[in-house]
């Protein structure tokens, strides 16, 4: 065993005498030790119930022969981070979390790990990690969060941030407001809807890494707690079979989890965060590998943001093997893959079917003909940008329009709510990448005051940040390179005129090639607006957006 390393043998009886301290028995340490990552906290909604779910891991992981040690990880609620300086700290803590399970892994070398995430960077944060030391694993989350109801009518995170917008445009009371915020978010779990925390468990269980189930759930459901013990069971089978990670997250498995993720509509945030995790299990995911199979896999759910269906609807109507189910019909879906039941996918996937052809749509009657993600280029993004499609209305799939310019969120927002923008404008806020932010702030507050404004169907936003999961309209993020790395996006003037076609994949700054060569010449591009501390650190070692904003490889 791997953990042989730091119990056995006579000149490790010291070792055994600090893991007495603590309470262990002999029999305790004789067996496979089995490291549980639980990022518990009492400042995210996701994660202020996974104490409970480690205790059924714990369960599990006993009642299969193992000894199950905890520790723990930071964790970023992306809402509350949301719209001032804690923002650029989100997306930079995947890093920190990912180094910090390894950290541990390597340290006190357990036989296997169960990781237990929730939110936004956490689940791609233990992925990356998991990836990175292959040891047998498993990732069992908390699960989503139901949706809150106020006057008759579903609610969620968004409606309040939408809220905001409304109230500043006249349509809604601010006391009518502080009602929806008090119904919104009715417990414990990761927020209502296909959201990026939601996304990224649900593609977890794509690639495999998760048990069926995982990403939809709801977080206050017995049988989350069942799949828990489950999942604690389970990776005593992956230990004793010695099935690893990197065994089940192939290049195929990442194909099935894009080929997921166009179904359902998933988050932006996917972009940044599948490649990234790839990279770890030495894959190469291109961007425009997104479009191919984005062309080929209808959207089959309207999910909340995009629509109108929330996650525990999506678990009764099947869930994530419903929707693999189906797209086996067009071959999207390479069921040789290995998965975290120690079986392969095709078995995992015998006798599912879609159980409610309304809220995971046959591929007879799909939402849409293409995926829900769309990768664009242009003079404005040679490198790609991220729309989400599914999300954007029918009058915006294409738009030009004046560009304002903005080098900040804050200044963006500010003259958003201010009324300042107009039917037609194309927002543009830059110096806002995973350099420039730093960190690579969410927009999810410009956006959803855009959409409470009632111009969601008149404005467009683009920008080197990205979006919250929880986003809708035609929001294009991720531009690379971006304004901190010296691309076309800093150059940009007040009033230039930008073209959006998102069927053709084009996004065009209508601006000469000889005008943009005259506005670089002495041009500079402004520094990362913190200087010192981890977030300076990180913006001098984060690569593009494009390559999912992990750090650099070596110095």
């Amino acid at each position: 065993m791997r953990s042989d390393v730091m119990k056995k043998g006579i000149e490790k009886s010291p070792h055994r005498s600090l893991f007495k301290a603590m309470g262990y028995t002999d029999e305790e340490i004789a067996r496979p030790l089995i490291g549980i990552v639980n990022s518990a906290n009492e400042i995210i909604p996701g994660h202020i119930h996974l104490n409970q779910i480690a205790q059924a891991v714990k369960a599990g992981v006993r009642m299969n022969g193992g000894t199950p040690m905890e520790f723990s990880t930071i964790g970023v609620c992306d809402g509350i981070a949301m719209n001032h300086e804690g923002m650029k700290y989100s997306l930079a803590s995947r890093e920190l979390i990912a180094d910090s399970v390894e950290v541990m892994a390597r340290a006190h070398p357990f036989d296997a790990l169960v990781l237990i995430p929730n939110c936004d960077k956490i689940i791609p944060g233990m992925l990356m990690a998991m990836l990175r030391l292959n040891i047998p694993a498993i990732m069992i989350s908390g699960g989503p969060m139901l949706t809150g109801r106020w006057r008759k009518k579903d609610v969620h995170l968004i409606s309040v941030f939408e809220g905001v917008g409304q109230v500043m445009s006249g349509t809604m009371k601010a006391r009518d407001l502080l009602e929806m915020e008090d119904a919104a978010c009715p417990g414990c779990g990761s927020c209502a809807g296909m959201f990026t925390a939601n996304s990224m468990n649900c593609l977890t269980e794509a690639i495999g890494l998760g048990l069926p189930g995982n990403g939809t759930i709801p977080a206050v459901s017995a049988a989350r707690i069942r799949l828990a013990k489950q999942a604690g069971m389970k990776v005593m089978d992956l230990l004793k079979k010695n099935i690893r990670p990197r065994d089940i997250a192939t290049l195929s498995a990442f194909r099935n989890a894009i080929a997921v993720d166009m179904a359902l509509g998933c988050s932006t945030n996917t972009v940044l965060h599948v490649p990234a995790i790839a990279h770890e299990a030495h894959l190469e995911l291109p961007l425009d590998l997104f479009n191919r199979i984005s062309q080929r896999t209808p959207h089959l759910c309207s999910l909340i943001p995009g629509g109108p269906n929330s996650l525990p609807e999506l678990d009764e109507a099947g869930g994530i093997p419903a929707v693999m189910a189906e797209l086996t019909k067009i071959k999207a879906v390479d069921l040789r893959v290995m998965t975290v039941t120690g079986a392969r996918l095709e078995k995992n996937l015998k006798g599912k079917r879609i159980l409610d052809k309304e809220i995971i749509r046959p591929l007879s009657n799909p939402y849409h003909a293409v995926g829900g993600i769309a990768i664009l280029y242009g003079n404005l993004a040679p490198e790609g940008a991220v729309v989400k499609q599914s999300a954007v209305a029918p009058e915006m799939m294409t738009h030009s329009g004046p560009a304002r310019v903005f080098n900040s969120e804050p200044e963006a927002q500010k003259a958003i709510l201010g009324k300042k923008i107009k039917k037609g404008d194309v927002v543009v806020i830059r110096y806002e990448g995973p350099k420039g932010g730093p960190g690579m702030q969410e927009m999810l507050s410009p956006t959803s005051a855009i959409i409470g404004m009632g111009l969601g169907k008149e404005v467009a936003l683009i920008t080197d940040g990205r979006f919250s999961g929880g986003t809708q309209g035609a929001a294009i993020g991720h531009v690379s390179p971006e304004a901190a790395a010296g691309g076309p996006i800093g150059l940009i003037q007040e009033g230039d005129r930008i073209e959006i076609d998102i069927p053709k994949k084009k996004l065009t700054l209508l601006v000469s090639k000889d005008e943009l060569k005259k506005r670089r010449k002495g041009w500079t591009p402004l520094p990362p607006k913190i200087q010192s501390g981890y977030a300076y650190r990180y913006a001098q070692m984060v690569t593009s957006g494009s390559t999912g904003a992990v750090l650099k490889d070596r110095l």
